[in-house]
């Protein structure tokens, strides 16, 4: 695949030497840009752009999540936003250093730190690329919203002094109990999405309430299955102002981190209200929510609150639906509280879903059939085979495989740090990253190459992720549909899990499955390994079909390459969709949206600071700390420029691409 969008030294016909004085470099662009830009010269900044730059910012210029691509898409954004004073208090440039990750790609790369009058402080990464003429230009830039001044989180130096000797258990139980006020804030879901908000709005003084279904925060994670380990490094799910400790196992076991977020709620003082569901949620005219909630004890509690925010899962399970695709003689849907059972001439067969399944010893004696091939396919047949249970895969379509050892190695200083996260790592938009993974995804491979000869000398089904981009656009699109291998590939490989995938499923039999190249597959146990379900299931589950039809798409990218619906205008006021997959990959800018777009109302409640003076090598401006609460924007902002298509851009195109394996 030709690259669109990377300025390879050909595209560019150049050649670049190494010794490259990057500070130099760096600060020849930047004084031109930072004077152009405080003085709102559009034309000026295109100058020293090439015409295929890209522009992605973070809620510090457009108050939303946006990738401009081209040079008349940054003029119009530019010439909408980029007025005179907009921006200000330019200091940089910081960490300049010139990098070649490919022998014909090379840029200088650097960061910034300035201001947007009447919002906030924000950050910047530049990389530039080198032009015939002998000047680098500007291929590709990231602005992020990092603070709103005059409201600092409360924590560090802003922490009160003041000793609680006696009455923090009392407090605590009527600030967790709300029997007298409504929380600003009500958040669904307990998970770490949820937890994440609820922290974040904590150190902002911004109440809010956690409405949990389970009887305990954790249970989202400590009822899956007894085998179930992270498949993402833990270095990727740190949570806010708690990092894990260094000893932190890489992988932890499902159930260690249910601990974890258990205790991180409790040391956060964060209220939850546990073995309770929201059984109605009503916009009113008002913009409130007016929200009924259904606690352990049966009883009900009505509460108004500003802002209600989904942080259910990417997944139905939280409505409890979950459909396995029909096959002849089955139950078509299946409830999570009941596992059907099937009867089939003088055979009982028990029909499960994988987020039903518990232990591999439920099955002793029997033979199961897993269908599905992505990531708990993979665990519930590899705890098929430690448990000596006789087990098969049956894989409907190819799989994206990858190993923990070679897949996450460029990465080994971030194991026992907090600094997954950064700015830096939201840099590449994902049009441009997508063709940076494609060349990584064929490195990955060759690294893996043993591993996938063997899988493929099985007659394991692989591919290389959507568009041949590996796994992060597999989950930006699909949500799945890979497996990170910890070890089932080469039980797979070994014929240790057996393998079916060279015929469609027609129909259960009395012993079995029959397909329809006439072969049967003896099954006393089926579980469905087949994917969780519609993004807007946990939606629905708070709001209804109706409303949540009314909201654009959650989950997918759009035409700028930008996630749909998560942390975005859904269309309803004061509705929000959130997922701890954005506080991971982008932990500043999901701060800043859970500043901006639930904290506003209440923070124009909040004392504000005297004003500062800043000085830097380029500018000097007295600012004010804060900023009156009628001048923040408004989610409901009117645009002038044109907004992304809403429908998802990626969606999977034909047979053989669905996530769920």
């Amino acid at each position: 695949m030709a690259s669109r969008l990377l300025p390879t030294l050909p595209k560019l016909d150049v050649t670049v030497a190494s010794d490259v004085d990057a500070y130099k470099v760096a600060t020849e662009w930047f004084s031109t840009f930072t004077s152009a830009a405080t003085s709102g010269d559009v034309d000026t900044v295109l100058s020293i752009f090439i015409p295929n730059a890209l522009w992605r910012d973070l809620l510090a210029l457009t108050w939303d999540f946006r990738t401009f691509a081209g040079e008349s898409k940054i003029k119009e954004f530019l010439q909408n936003r980029l007025k005179t004073n907009v921006v200000y208090d330019f200091n940089g440039p910081r960490d300049s250093a010139f990098q070649q990750p490919a022998p014909d790609l090379a840029w200088v790369q650097f960061t910034f730190t300035f201001s947007v009058t009447s919002v906030g402080a924000a950050s910047g990464v530049v990389r530039l690329v080198p032009q015939k003429d002998g000047i680098w230009r500007l291929h590709c830039i990231l602005t992020n919203l990092e603070d709103l001044d005059g409201y600092p989180e409360n924590k560090g130096p802003l922490l009160s002094p003041e000793i609680n000797h006696s009455a923090w258990e009392a407090e605590r139980a009527r600030e967790v109990a709300f029997e007298d006020e409504n929380p600003t804030v009500l958040i669904v879901g307990a998970g770490q999405a949820g937890l994440c908000v609820a922290a974040r709005l904590k150190c902002l003084d911004v109440s809010s309430l956690i409405v949990e279904k389970n009887e305990r925060v954790g249970d989202n994670w400590r009822k899956r299955y007894d085998g179930l380990c992270l498949h993402d490094p833990a270095y990727f799910d740190h949570l806010p102002y708690m990092p894990f400790p260094s000893i932190w196992p890489v992988f932890p076991p499902a159930r260690k981190f249910a601990n974890w977020l258990e205790n991180y709620a409790d040391v956060m003082d964060l209220n939850v209200w546990t073995s309770s569901v929201v059984t109605s949620a009503v916009s009113e005219d008002s913009g409130k929510w007016t929200v009924t909630v259904k606690r352990g004890d049966g009883k009900e509690r009505v509460l108004r609150v500003n802002h209600v925010v989904s942080a259910t899962g990417l997944a139905e399970t939280s409505i409890g639906t979950l459909k396995p695709p029909y096959v002849e003689g089955m139950v078509s849907v299946m409830r999570i509280e009941k596992l059907a059972e099937e009867l089939v001439g003088n055979l009982q067969r028990k029909v499960l879903h994988s987020f039903e399944h518990k232990r591999a010893l439920d099955y002793a004696g029997k033979k199961v059939v897993v269908v599905g091939a992505a990531t708990s396919a993979h665990d519930i047949c590899a705890d098929c085979y430690r448990h000596g249970v006789d087990v098969t895969m049956y894989q409907r379509s190819s799989t994206y495989v990858f190993s923990t050892k070679n897949g996450f190695k460029p990465l080994p200083e971030q194991r026992s740090s907090h600094t997954f996260g950064r700015p830096a790592d939201a840099s590449f938009p994902n049009l441009l990253g997508t063709e940076l993974s494609i060349r990584s995804v064929d490195a990955l491979a060759e690294d893996d190459k043993p591993l996938l000869d063997a899988l493929s000398a099985r007659g394991f089904k692989l591919n290389k992720g959507y568009k041949g981009a590996g796994p992060l656009l597999q989950f930006l699109t699909k949500k799945g549909g890979y497996y990170v291998d910890v070890g089932a590939s080469q039980l797979i490989a070994d014929g240790k899990v057996k393998l079916k995938n060279d015929s469609y499923m027609k129909r259960f039999t009395e012993n079995g499955i029959l397909f329809e190249d006439g072969t049967e597959l003896p099954a006393d146990v089926v579980v469905f390994a087949t994917g969780v379900g519609e993004t807007k299931g946990g939606l629905k589950s708070i709001v209804g079909a109706e409303v949540a039809d009314k909201c654009g798409p959650i989950w997918g990218l759009n035409s700028e390459g930008e996630l749909c619906g998560v942390w975005r205008d859904l269309g309803v006021r004061g509705l929000w969709s959130a997922t701890d997959k954005m506080f991971r990959l982008f932990n500043s800018v999901a701060t800043a949206a859970v500043m901006i777009m639930l904290a506003k109302p209440a923070l124009s409640q909040r004392k504000t600071l005297p004003p500062v003076t800043t000085t830097t090598t380029l500018v000097t401006t007295t600012r004010p700390a804060t900023v009156p609460s009628t001048n923040l924007p408004d989610q409901d902002m009117p645009r002038s420029y044109p907004w992304p298509q809403k429908k998802d851009h990626y969606q999977p195109g034909g047979p053989g691409e669905s996530a769920d394996n």
